[in-house]
């Protein structure tokens, strides 16, 4: 299952689980829809390729919750 991370890596945009415009890499690493364009769909951490994250609908929290642990250092 995916971690479904809560934001973005790059810049801290929060990225809901729900909603569309995160984009993830092979290893989960996740970004929002400008940074991952400004970065050329590759992964500045492993140089993979950067796809569309799928949604989870809010239904599905409950059993399966989307993490909470924030990625952004900056």
């Amino acid at each position: 299952m995916l971690e479904m991370r809560p934001d973005c890596e790059r810049c801290g945009t929060d990225l809901p689980a729900e909603a569309p415009g995160a984009f993830i890499c092979s290893f989960e690493c996740t970004f929002c829809a400008e940074c991952a364009d400004a970065l050329d769909e590759l992964c500045p951490n492993c140089g993979g390729e950067l796809l569309d994250r799928p949604t989870r609908a809010k239904r599905h929290h409950a059993k399966s919750p989307p993490s909470t642990e924030r990625r952004f250092r900056g």
